[in-house]
C-alpha cells in the first residue's frame, strides 16, 4: 500500500503537480491503512515530507498562487495552504489525544 506524502497539497499547488491524494485512485483514508512498516521509518518518511515541504515554503512567498489546469482548489495562496496544513497536524493531533486519553486516563497537561 502506498503512503501518500504530507506535502502533497503544497507541492500540487505550486508546482502544479498531480500527484497527491486529491489524485489517488485509492480508497479514501488508505493512507491510514499502514501495515508492515516499521514506526522508525513511517517516522523518517515524515521527516523527509516536512523537509521538502519546508524547502518549498522558503523557495516562494507566501502570496504565490497556487497553478493547476484542472483543479481550481489549487489556486489558493501558499498562505492559505500553509495555514491549512497547520490546521489539519492540529486535528489529527488532536485526534490522537483523545485516543491516549482514552487509553491512560490522564486529561490535561499536568
Amino acid at each position: 500500500m502506498r503512503r501518500r506524502p504530507t506535502e502533497a497539497p503544497l507541492r500540487a499547488g505550486t508546482a502544479g503537480d498531480a500527484d497527491g491524494p486529491q489524485f489517488s485512485e485509492d480508497p479514501e483514508d488508505a493512507d491510514m491503512m499502514v501495515e508492515g512498516v516499521p514506526l522508525s521509518q513511517l517516522l523518517e518518511e515524515y521527516g523527509q515530507q516536512c523537509a521538502l515541504s519546508n524547502e518549498i515554503v522558503a523557495a516562494h512567498s507566501l502570496d504565490d498562487v497556487g497553478k493547476h489546469p484542472d483543479f481550481t482548489s489549487a489556486g489558493a495562496t501558499l498562505r492559505w495552504m500553509v495555514i491549512h496544513m497547520v490546521e489539519e497536524t492540529a486535528r489529527h493531533l488532536g485526534h490522537l489525544d483523545t485516543i491516549r486519553e482514552l487509553l491512560d486516563g490522564e486529561t490535561g497537561y499536568y
